[in-house]
C-alpha cells in the first residue's frame, strides 16, 4: 500500500473548518488599523512634519533628515504598541516575492549599559542588503555585495503579525544596487507612474481640464489560485519543489459540468477566505470580493482599485499573507498558472485605468460631447499604444509558468490583441468611415459631436457590450484589463510596460496635434484629425471574437500581428533596440538595467523548466517506475498460478495484456527519462543563455509531455491500493 498517500488522506478527510471570529461588526472598525497611515501620521507627527511628509508622497520631494527622524520615532512608538519588536525594508526584489532582513528596535546604551529601544530616521530611510544575493543580471559581481533599500513613502509601513504572537513593522521600499541600477520591481514602476502622469497631464491641461494637476494610474488586480489539502500537497513532490502537478490522470468529473464557478463555497476554505480577509482589511487591502473560480478546488480574491503602486505592493503582500494564513487551516495555495492539466489555470487580471487628482477617470464614457473627444483620446492613444507595443506587452507576462497556461482552452493565447465591444468597436469604425473631417460639426462653445453618434455614446459602456475573457487586453466600461498576467506574476513588471508605452503614446499624440494646430485648425478638429489616423493604424490589433480558436491564428497571421509561442521569444523583445531606445529615452531603466532583465527573466525560466526536469525524473523513476514493476510482478505470479492450476488462457489474457502494457509504459518512461537527462546536459554545456533557454523550451521541455502520458496511462492500470501519488480526484475534491 502507498502509505504516505492514504496517511494524506486520512488527515486531509479528518479536517474540520477552523473557526473565525471578526474582530468586530463593522469592518470601518478596524480596516488599515496596522497600517501607518494618513490618519496616524496626522494624529502622532508635528505641522510641520506631516506637511512635509504629506508634499513627498504627493510630489515626488525628498524627504529632510529632521522630517524623518520624527517619522521614524512616531513610526517605532506606534509599532510597539501594536506589538513589534522588529523593524525591516519590505521589498520586492527580482526573485518574484517579496523580502525581508529583520532588525531589532533593541539596542544598548553604551554609556550605561541599558536596553533602550532606537529607531532613527537613517534607519527609516535606508539599509543594506547584499545585493549580489539578488538576481542583478551581472551588473553586480559576488564580490561586489552593497546595495541599498530606500523607504518609498508613498505606500504606507504596516505591522505584520507572526504566529508567535510578535509583529514586525514593514517598510515598503525600493531595491538599489550600489551603482544605482533598479534591482526590484517597485523602482522603475516608480519612475513608468511619473512618466505617465506627466504626459497625460500635459495632454490635459493643453487640450481639456487646466485645472488638472496630476494623473495616476489605478489599477485592481483579480487574483486567483487554488487551494489543496496540506497533507496531500506535501506528498506531491511536484507541488512541493514545481508548484505544478507534472503528472496526474484527468478525474472521472473534473470542471465540464460548470457546477464550481460561483458555486457554494466550501466550510473549509471560506473560513480561510475570512481569515485572510481580515488581516488583509487591518492591512489597508480593500478586498472585497470572494467566489469560486471555473475548475474545482480554484478560486478567486479581487479588491477595489487603487493607486497602481499601492496596488502592486498590496497585491504582492496579499499573496505572502494568503500563505502564511493557509497553514492556520492546513491548506497549501498555489499560485503556479497551471497547478493542474486538464483544467483551468490562474492569472492576475489586471484592471488599468488613469485617473485625475480632481476625480475623473479618463477612460470612463460621458454623456456630454466634449468629455467624450477626452475619453476618446485617452482610449484611442492607449489602444494605438498596444499596437504598436504589443510585443513589450507580450514579454511583460512572459514566463516558465504563464507558458503552461497562455493559449490553452482557457487562457487568452500569446497573441496579443485588443476587444472592445461592440459600442465602441462601432465608433471607431465609424470615425474611420468618416470622409475626412466633413462630417464633425462644431456646436456652440466648441463641442464636438459627430452625425454617425459619438456622441450618444452612453456612459456604461458594460451594460451595452458582451465581454470577451479570450481577449488578453479588454476595455469592459470604464478600464482596460490585461487578463493574460500570470497569477505568481508581479504587477509592477506589466504595469510598469503599459505605463510607459501608454506614457510614450501619448507624448507623440500631443506633438502630432500641436502640429495641425499650427495650420490654423481649431483644436477639436485637430484632435479627431490624429485619432481617426491612429484609428486606421491600430485597426489590426482589434479583434471580437473567439481568441481560443485556431482561425484566430490564422488571421492574426493575415494582420501581421506577432505570434511569441515560447517565453525565450518572448524576453527576446527586451533585447531589441526599439525597445531599449524607448526605456532609456524614458529613464524608466538604463541600457544596461534592460540587458540585465533578460537575463534575469531567461535564467529564471531556464532554473524553472530544469527544477521541472529534475522532478519528473525522479518521480518517474523512483516513484512510478518502481511501483508499476512491482504491481507487474503481482500480475505475473497471479498468471503464473492461473496457468498451473489450468485455468484456460482466454481468462487470463486480459491480465497477460496488463503486463505487456506496463512493460510498454515503463520502457517508454525510462527511455524518455534518459533522453531528457542527455538534452538537459546538453543544455547546461551551452555558455550562451539565450541559446540554453531555447534549448530547455524545445530539446528539454518537449520530453514533459510524452512521460507525462506513459504516466498518467499507468495510473489507469496499477491498483488504486499501491499508487503512491494523491490522484487529481483526491487533490481537487477534498474540501
Amino acid at each position: 500500500m502507498a502509505i504516505t498517500r492514504f496517511k494524506a488522506l486520512e488527515l486531509a478527510q479528518s479536517r474540520t473548518g477552523t473557526p473565525v471570529k471578526l474582530p468586530t461588526e463593522k469592518v470601518s472598525d478596524y480596516y488599515g488599523s496596522m497600517t501607518f497611515n494618513d490618519e496616524v501620521m496626522r494624529s502622532l507627527l508635528s505641522p510641520e512634519a506631516y506637511l512635509k511628509i504629506n508634499t513627498a508622497i504627493q510630489t515626488g520631494s525628498k524627504i529632510d533628515r529632521d522630517a524623518a527622524d520624527e517619522v521614524a520615532a512616531a513610526m517605532k512608538s506606534w509599532a510597539i504598541s501594536k506589538g513589534a519588536t522588529h523593524y525591516t525594508h519590505w521589498f520586492q526584489p527580482l526573485t518574484g516575492t517579496t523580502a525581508e532582513k529583520h532588525d531589532s528596535f533593541f539596542d544598548i546604551d553604551l554609556s550605561n549599559g541599558k536596553a533602550v529601544e532606537k529607531f532613527k530616521g537613517s534607519a527609516l530611510v535606508q539599509q543594506e542588503p547584499d545585493a549580489s544575493s539578488f538576481p542583478n543580471g551581472g551588473i553586480r559581481s559576488t564580490f561586489e555585495a552593497r546595495g541599498y533599500t530606500g523607504w518609498d513613502p508613498s505606500s504606507p509601513a504596516f505591522i505584520m503579525e507572526n504566529a508567535a504572537g510578535t509583529a514586525t513593522l514593514c517598510i515598503p521600499s525600493v531595491f538599489v544596487s550600489y551603482t544605482g541600477e533598479a534591482l526590484d520591481y517597485k523602482t522603475p514602476l516608480l519612475k513608468s507612474i511619473e512618466l505617465v502622469d506627466k504626459a497625460a497631464t500635459a495632454v490635459i491641461k493643453e487640450f481639456f481640464n487646466r485645472d488638472v494637476s496630476k494623473v495616476i494610474p489605478t489599477l485592481g488586480a483579480e487574483q486567483e489560485y487554488f487551494v489543496v489539502d496540506e497533507a496531500l500537497f506535501n506528498a506531491r513532490p511536484d507541488l512541493v519543489m514545481a508548484g505544478r502537478t507534472v503528472f496526474g490522470h484527468a478525474p472521472a468529473k473534473g470542471q465540464q459540468l460548470e457546477d464550481h464557478y460561483f458555486g457554494s463555497i466550501p466550510n473549509r476554505v471560506n473560513a480561510f477566505m475570512v481569515d485572510f480577509e481580515i488581516e488583509a482589511l487591518k492591512l489597508g487591502m480593500p478586498v472585497r470580493t470572494r467566489h469560486n473560480e471555473v475548475a474545482p478546488a480554484q478560486f478567486e480574491v479581487a479588491p477595489t482599485f487603487e493607486e497602481a503602486n499601492l496596488a502592486c505592493d498590496h497585491n504582492a503582500l496579499l499573496m505572502d499573507l494568503m500563505s502564511k494564513v493557509a497553514s492556520k487551516h492546513k491548506l497549501k495555495v498555489l499560485f503556479h498558472e497551471k497547478p493542474f492539466a486538464g483544467i483551468n489555470g490562474s492569472g492576475k487580471h489586471n484592471n488599468w485605468a488613469l485617473a485625475t487628482d480632481t476625480g475623473i477617470n479618463l477612460l470612463a464614457p460621458s454623456s456630454k460631447p466634449k468629455e467624450n473627444l477626452r475619453f476618446l483620446t485617452f482610449f484611442v492613444n492607449t489602444v494605438k499604444a498596444v499596437h504598436d507595443r504589443a510585443d513589450l506587452l507580450r514579454a511583460s507576462i512572459a514566463s516558465a509558468g504563464n507558458e503552461h497556461r497562455l493559449g490553452a482552452n482557457e487562457a487568452p493565447p500569446a497573441i496579443v490583441s485588443a476587444f472592445l465591444g461592440s459600442t465602441m468597436s462601432q465608433v471607431l469604425d465609424d470615425m474611420e468611415n468618416m470622409d475626412g473631417l466633413d462630417e464633425i460639426q462644431l456646436e456652440k462653445g466648441d463641442n464636438v459631436y459627430l452625425k454617425l453618434g459619438i456622441n450618444k455614446i452612453p456612459s456604461l459602456i458594460l451594460d451595452n457590450t458582451d465581454r470577451n475573457r479570450t481577449s488578453p487586453f479588454a476595455f469592459t466600461g470604464n478600464k482596460f484589463e490585461f487578463r493574460a498576467v500570470g497569477s505568481s506574476a508581479n504587477s509592477a513588471a506589466p504595469m510598469t510596460i503599459l505605463n510607459t508605452i501608454v506614457a510614450d503614446q501619448l507624448i507623440k499624440f500631443r506633438k502630432e496635434v500641436e502640429v495641425v494646430l499650427e495650420k490654423g485648425v481649431k483644436k477639436e478638429l485637430a484632435i479627431m484629425e490624429v485619432l481617426k489616423r491612429y484609428v486606421k493604424e491600430s485597426k489590426n490589433i482589434r479583434f471580437e471574437g473567439n481568441g481560443y480558436s485556431d482561425e484566430w491564428v490564422e488571421e492574426a497571421a493575415r494582420r501581421g500581428l506577432s505570434n511569441l509561442k515560447t517565453t525565450p521569444e518572448a524576453l527576446a523583445v527586451y533585447a531589441r533596440p526599439e525597445s531599449i531606445e524607448l526605456f532609456t529615452k524614458h529613464g524608466i531603466y538604463s541600457k544596461e538595467e534592460m540587458h540585465a532583465r533578460h537575463e534575469i527573466e531567461l535564467e529564471n525560466y531556464v532554473k524553472k523548466i530544469q527544477i521541472e526536469s529534475r522532478v519528473i525524473g525522479d518521480m518517474a523513476i523512483n516513484h512510478i517506475v518502481s511501483t508499476s514493476l512491482k504491481y507487474q510482478t503481482q500480475l505475473v505470479e497471479n498468471v503464473k498460478g492461473q496457468k498451473e492450476i489450468g485455468i484456460d488462457p482466454q481468462y487470463y489474457a486480459p491480465t497477460v495484456e496488463m503486463i505487456k502494457k506496463i512493460s510498454e509504459y515503463t520502457s517508454s518512461i525510462v527511455r524518455l527519462q534518459n533522453e531528457m537527462t542527455e538534452a538537459r546536459k546538453e543544455a547546461n554545456n551551452i555558455e550562451d543563455l539565450e541559446e540554453r533557454a531555447v534549448l530547455y523550451s524545445t530539446k528539454v521541455k518537449n520530453y514533459f509531455e510524452e512521460i507525462r502520458y506513459s504516466v498518467d496511462k499507468l495510473e489507469l492500470i496499477i491498483d488504486d491500493d499501491e499508487w503512491p501519488l494523491p490522484k487529481y480526484r483526491e487533490l481537487l475534491l477534498i474540501k
